[in-house]
């Protein structure tokens, strides 16, 4: 890169933060110049496991209401992620999404076998964060979505290393009957159509007992085309016969990438006196993936020429129960989960086959009598999760001078794993014992499981002074059991590697039994400062952590727990007649031994820790309301993730990063992958009266800078950077007496962004072909509601 083109970077940076700060200087002064003022609705949040105004929290939290993920269109996790500044994210389709907070991202998170995710999510007061990453929760009758930047180890846990999101759901209410539909119709330029159907109903059985009762149906339309294509395995000799060729002019399809979700959910409120309350709730969904939701720029925009089944079902169930009540003069709650999550998937994997079985000696898989046969290898898949969790907490009145909450919590997770590597005709003396046509197969179990309690205290030194200390103790304990490997015919590892017969059922024998336990503990102290009873600044020190496992190759030593932590100062501030809301943080990060996922040797993923990272930032939201109708939302957090150590991609035998080597992976000061440097979005809104209807105009603007997607420099050079993109949104509707009609547009220039860059096996070996999660392209909907 040019010098020039350098000097230009900085100073668009320069340039984008001077416009930032002179915009919000801007809007103080023209903000205090207005005579009349309309106030800001006051936002309730729980992020402290009990119900405060946002504005009093010292945590640097941001809150959608109900009313405005509406507002925003939001029905997924990749529509309101793109308002939550601090949080960044990787998608390879729906239900497969990796969340990331503060630029703590590694990449290569989200396999099977792979790292706890550091962020956690959670449905109301229980965590639905799985091995491979959190549920894709369709987003309907929400009250908010909060997100709390910064370890929240000491009150949410081990995968809150770097933040935690709430999904909070409107709850049953005796308080009279309440119901609504909506319905939409979509079109995706270029694409297909979809559509959306959602209801609920709040029904009062009683004056102490109501019900709930959510659904949705939803059709998500196709914009990838699967175009026809061919692909020639050669056999490395000089005879031309020995070559062959496969096309998938059978699979061939336009807009082939279509989702449908269904699901729903039924919540019971029984209020079994003054002092008791027991909430049980039952939710589920299933969604139903065709294709694939990248394209292979090669082949074109939106484009790919694949061979195989691409699909995914997505299935799970969660019951919950909530029980809240007194004892005495001290608030005590209990939550618990039971979760049952099903993930089938078909995958094509013909770049493997081309890339690393064919290319150099030729491809070679021969069926029984000695014949070569075609070496597609395609993939099918089941992962099944079970989780159960268990909180019960204890808090002291809140109208004290001295305030606690503490509590026990446990958590056990099981992943059963099955992958199946197949290739048609492949004959069963290659073939992996009990499975015949598969050269590869993985049947393991893991078993994560986390116990802590913990303790949090707040204490009022004088009327604007107050100290917040906490901290939380655990162990964890986790286990991987089971087969992974070729079968006896083929290979050094697999069925040739097996030490004792089979432990996880359906797997031919166990080359694999290992577990890894660890303890700790994980702090956190705030000092808040009242300036006056619109604004306060704090500062707080806290650490979070996400647990050590077991790496599926036998031959590596279990990685280690990393730990992360925080130096952070923020503020939270009401001006101008509460007309005028600015909150923000600013923070530095110290990340060490981070757990490094890549994909090894024929495919395997491989987790070591990779030494140290500090990230330094500021994140900051307005919201504003200048005239009577009009109100102006912004939000932006500016990022610098950086190694403060080489990554030299090694070990000792304890698992113990080295740092000391001739030739880097990645050198020290290397930007963090996953997490652009700057990301922001700004919303006008404008409510106004049409005749007798109410009326609303509406625009959003989100954007971010560019991005990598691999720690390693010569996996960037191969994979290549994302570019930053802006995409634009508009809607306008009018309501009356309930009714409601709106029409949007969603990315209105049709922008393409990139969410994810990768290639299906190592990168080194497969780098030609590189694939692109795109955005969804420019897409029309008009939506019709009803209120009862």
């Amino acid at each position: 890169m040019s010098s020039g083109s350098v000097l230009s970077k900085k100073k668009a940076g320069i340039c984008s933060a001077a416009l930032l700060a002179s915009t919000m200087m801007t809007s103080l002064a023209y903000a205090q110049s207005q005579a009349e003022q309309t106030a800001l609705d006051q936002v309730v949040v729980t992020a402290q496991k009990r119900s405060e105004n946002l504005q009093d929290v010292p945590v640097s939290i941001q809150a959608l209401g109900g009313e405005k993920l509406e507002q925003l269109q939001v029905g997924a996790f990749v529509d309101y992620v793109k308002y939550l500044p601090s949080v960044s994210f990787t998608s390879n389709g729906p239900g497969f999404g990796q969340v990331y907070m503060r630029g703590v991202a590694s990449g290569g998170d989200g396999n099977h076998s792979g790292s706890l995710p550091s962020v956690g999510v959670y449905l109301d007061e229980q965590p639905v964060t799985t091995i491979q990453g959190a549920l894709d929760i369709h987003v309907y009758d929400i009250a908010r979505v909060e997100a709390l930047a910064g370890p929240q180890g000491t009150l949410y846990g081990a995968s809150s290393q770097a933040g935690t999101i709430r999904i909070i759901t409107n709850k049953p209410t005796s308080t009279g009957f309440s119901a609504g539909v909506d319905v939409e119709a979509n079109k995706v330029d270029g694409g297909g159509e979809g559509y959306v159907a959602e209801g609920f109903i709040n029904i009062p059985l009683s004056d102490t007992v109501a019900v709930r009762l959510v659904g949705w149906d939803v059709r998500d339309a196709g914009y990838i085309d699967n175009v026809a294509g061919t692909r020639t395995y050669t056999r490395g000799d000089s005879d031309p016969t020995n070559d062959y060729t496969i096309n998938n002019a059978a699979r061939a399809d336009k807009d082939y990438n279509t989702a449908y979700t269904k699901g729903g959910r039924a919540a019971l409120r029984i209020e079994l006196d003054d002092n008791w309350v027991v909430t049980p709730q039952v939710m589920g969904q299933t969604q139903k993936v065709g294709g694939l939701f990248a394209y292979d720029p090669k082949v074109g925009d939106l484009k790919v020429t694949h061979f195989y089944p691409e699909s995914s079902k997505d299935k799970w169930v969660q019951a919950a129960m909530t029980i809240e009540g007194q004892v005495a003069n001290l608030d005590v709650t209990y939550a618990g989960s039971y979760l049952k999550r099903t993930t089938e998937t078909n995958s094509d994997y013909t770049d493997y086959s081309y890339f690393y079985d064919q290319l150099g000696s030729g491809f070679y898989w021969t069926d029984n009598a000695g014949n070569l046969v075609n070496p597609s290898q395609y993939i099918q898949g089941q992962d099944r999760y079970r989780k159960e969790s268990h909180e019960i907490r204890i808090a002291s009145p809140q109208d004290q001078k001295l305030r606690f909450v503490v509590g026990g919590f446990y958590q056990k997770q099981k992943h059963n794993i099955f992958q199946n590597y197949k290739i048609d005709g492949l004959g069963s003396d290659i073939s992996v014992p009990g499975y015949t046509g598969t050269i590869w197969l993985t049947k393991q179990n893991r078993v994560d499981r986390d116990k802590a309690v913990f303790g949090q205290a707040e204490y009022d030194i004088t009327d604007q002074l107050m100290l917040t200390a906490g901290i939380r103790f655990f162990k964890a304990h986790n286990t991987l059991v089971g087969f992974y490997g070729y079968g006896a015919g083929y290979g050094s590892t697999g069925e040739r590697a097996c030490f004792k017969a089979a432990v996880v059922a359906g797997s031919p024998c166990t080359n694999l039994d290992k577990s890894v336990k660890e303890s700790g503990n994980v702090p956190k102290v705030t000092l808040t400062y009242k300036l006056d009873g619109d604004k306060l600044v704090y500062a707080t020190y806290s650490k979070g952590y996400r647990p050590g496992g077991i790496n599926r190759r036998s031959t590596l030593p279990p990685y280690q727990a990393d730990y992360l932590k925080n130096y952070e100062a923020g503020w939270k501030t009401t001006w101008f007649n509460n007309s005028f809301r600015w909150n923000g943080a600013v923070f530095m990060e110290d990340w060490k031994n981070f757990q490094f996922s890549i994909l090894g040797a024929n495919g395997l993923t491989e987790i070591k820790n990779a030494n140290q990272a500090r990230i330094k930032g500021v994140e900051s939201d307005v919201t504003w309301v200048p005239v009577q109708g009009l109100t102006i939302n912004a939000s932006a957090a500016y990022t610098d993730a950086k190694l403060s150590a080489n990554y030299c991609g090694f070990t000792d035998s304890a698992g113990n990063p080295i740092t000391s080597c001739a030739s880097p992976q990645a050198p020290d000061g290397q930007v963090l992958p996953v997490t652009p440097k700057f990301k922001g979005n700004v919303t006008v809104r404008y409510d106004f009266s049409l005749g007798d209807w109410d009326a609303f105009a509406q625009g959003s603007y989100v954007g971010q800078t560019s991005n990598w997607t691999d720690l390693r420099t010569e996996e960037r050079g191969l994979i290549g950077k994302q570019p930053g993109y802006s995409t634009v949104d508009a809607s306008t509707g009018i309501d009356k007496d309930g009714l409601s009609l709106s029409v949007y547009i969603k990315n209105i220039f049709d922008k393409r962004a990139s969410l994810n860059r990768y290639a299906e096996c190592a990168e080194s070996l497969c780098y030609p072909m590189t694939y692109i999660v795109p955005n969804q392209p420019r897409t029309f909907g008009i939506k019709l509601g009803k209120t009862f």
